[in-house]
Order: C-alpha cells, then sequence, then structure tokens
C-alpha cells in the first residue's frame, strides 16, 4: 500500500492537543476542515472508543466540532474491536497482570493500537505520546507498545507531512 494510501488512527491527544496548543480552530481552520476531508476519503479515522474519550463529559470547541454529525460520520472508524488483539496489546505491551486501577490509567489505548494490528502494513497509529521505553505496565507509551506489538506509529506532524497538509490544501483538489 502505498504511504498516501494508509489508514492514519487518531489517538484522543492529537486532537486534544492541536485544539489546545498548536492548532486551534479559529486560528488554523483549515485544518480542521482538512481533518473531516481526509476522514471522508478514508485516510484519517478515529476508534469509536477513543470518540468517547475525547467527548466524555465535556463541553468545548473540539467536542462542539467532533459531535456534529458530518465530522463524527466522516472521522469515526465503522468497525469493531476484535478482542483477541485488544487482549493481545494489553498482555503484550502493558502486561498479562494489570489491576483494575492499572487497566483504568491505560484507558482506551488498546483498543486503538488493537485497530491498527488489524492490518498492520497499512495502519498507522497517530499519537503525541514521546517514547519511553524505561517505562513499565500501565505507564506505557503508545509508541513503544505500537512498536512491541507491531502496529506502526507516528505523530501528528508525520502524518501531516505523510497526507500533505498545508494551509491552501483545498485548491489543490
Amino acid at each position: 500500500m502505498a504511504e498516501d494510501r494508509k489508514l492514519y488512527l487518531l489517538d484522543a491527544n492529537t486532537l486534544i492537543t492541536s485544539q489546545g496548543v498548536y492548532y486551534p480552530q479559529a486560528m488554523v481552520p483549515e485544518l480542521w476542515s482538512w481533518l473531516e476531508h481526509q476522514g471522508f476519503a478514508g485516510r484519517v479515522k478515529m476508534p469509536f472508543e477513543i470518540y468517547e474519550e475525547i467527548i466524555a463529559g465535556k463541553d468545548d470547541p473540539l467536542t462542539q466540532w467532533i459531535t456534529k454529525p458530518h465530522v463524527k460520520e466522516n472521522l469515526i472508524l465503522n468497525e469493531q474491536a476484535n478482542p483477541a488483539l485488544v487482549a493481545k496489546v494489553t498482555f503484550n505491551g502493558y502486561a498479562p497482570d494489570l489491576n483494575e486501577n492499572e487497566i483504568a490509567q491505560i484507558g482506551r489505548d488498546p483498543f486503538l493500537i488493537s485497530y491498527a494490528l488489524g492490518a498492520p502494513l497499512e495502519r498507522c497509529v497517530v499519537s503525541l505520546e514521546v517514547s519511553k521505553p524505561s517505562t513499565k505496565r500501565q505507564n506505557r507509551r503508545v509508541p513503544d507498545v505500537c512498536k512491541d506489538v507491531g502496529a506502526q506509529c507516528c505523530d501528528v506532524f508525520g502524518m501531516m507531512r505523510a497526507l500533505g497538509f498545508h494551509t491552501g490544501w483545498r485548491k489543490s483538489l
């Protein structure tokens, strides 16, 4: 599969940090319409479990944007998690004997990574977490878990470069 046809799976932190720090919608609306367009084109998606993590109890610009029916429809990955792959990610990426508190701390990351494992050559997890191989158990970082279980991972800037984001993207359609 060509790089530009790869499916990029968004971690919650990519949108939360983009909205809050790097690319607020009010300042860089082109990014947000580009993300929706890439979702429509099947290049950028978000598992429903990650979507739920973003909207949980919040009313902010990101939640208002992502809950718009057309945005949600374009960005949500229309698949169900594979329980065997979620278990593989949890057991092999974090630890086989996590307690309830540790599982709660990991959150929905095993789901996200498991979707990438469904087609490891064609899918890439997008996360802003920074690798820290020395961490253990529930403190493991998404890039390290991806590496350990055989899933591709990049940061949001890598995804934007690979998919050719620029502020005049609409003119090139």
